[in-house]
């Protein structure tokens, strides 16, 4: 993932007034933390900051901060909302380091139609829409993209079994249902012909 350039401000006093002001001119509260650093806060053009997350794919946006001069690789942790408006309220930033990984909460889609959904009559059911993943911040994907064009009426692929670069590590249960598909009619009705078959042999 590539680093976006935002410059922000420090920000000294946090005077309810002096952040209603702020807002006033165009601004956002903000704070960095994390990586060892006391919590820092900061000020954001809001217009700067609304159009770097419209044109990310993903809620994981990955900042080079500058500071006065002083730059800080961070992770946009959190951006509080109005409930109505949906203005930006506040956003918090958390500083991470070029050579220590993280981990972070990655969508999870599907690319590709499915054998089975294209040629058995079977409909692609999406169980899995995010996982849990470490890798460095130049290593982390906007999106997990899994090709399931090849998966067959009735299959299921696990979270374990989506090919991934091994500059990313998955973390949790590996055994979790990603994708299936479920039996065409096609399926469905030999499916219900064994069975039937199978009891009248015992009969």
């Amino acid at each position: 993932m590539e680093a976006q350039a935002l410059k922000v401000e420090s920000r000294a006093d946090l005077k309810r007034t002096r952040v209603k002001k702020l807002r006033t001119g165009g601004n956002v509260p903000a704070v960095l933390y994390g990586n060892s650093l006391e919590p820092r806060p900061l000020a954001i053009a809001e217009a700067e900051f609304a159009k770097l997350i419209k044109a990310s794919a993903s809620q994981n946006i990955l900042v080079q901060l500058d500071v006065a001069g002083d730059p800080q690789l961070a992770l946009v942790q959190e951006i509080q909302r109005h409930p109505l408006s949906g203005a930006i309220l506040h956003v918090d930033f958390r500083a991470v380091a070029e050579d220590k990984p993280v981990i972070v909460s990655v969508p999870v889609e599907p690319k590709g139609e499915a054998y089975g959904v294209k040629n058995e009559g079977g409909l692609l059911e999406h169980v899995l829409f995010q996982t849990k993943i470490k890798a460095l911040p130049k290593d982390l994907p906007e999106i997990i993209f899994v090709d399931v064009s090849e998966m067959r009426s009735g299959q299921t692929m696990h979270l374990g079994e989506i090919p991934l670069p091994d500059t990313l590590q998955v973390m949790g249960n590996k055994g979790i249902p990603a994708f299936s598909i479920s039996l065409g009619r096609a399926a469905r009705a030999e499916a219900a012909q064994e069975k039937a078959a199978a009891a009248a042999a015992k009969e």
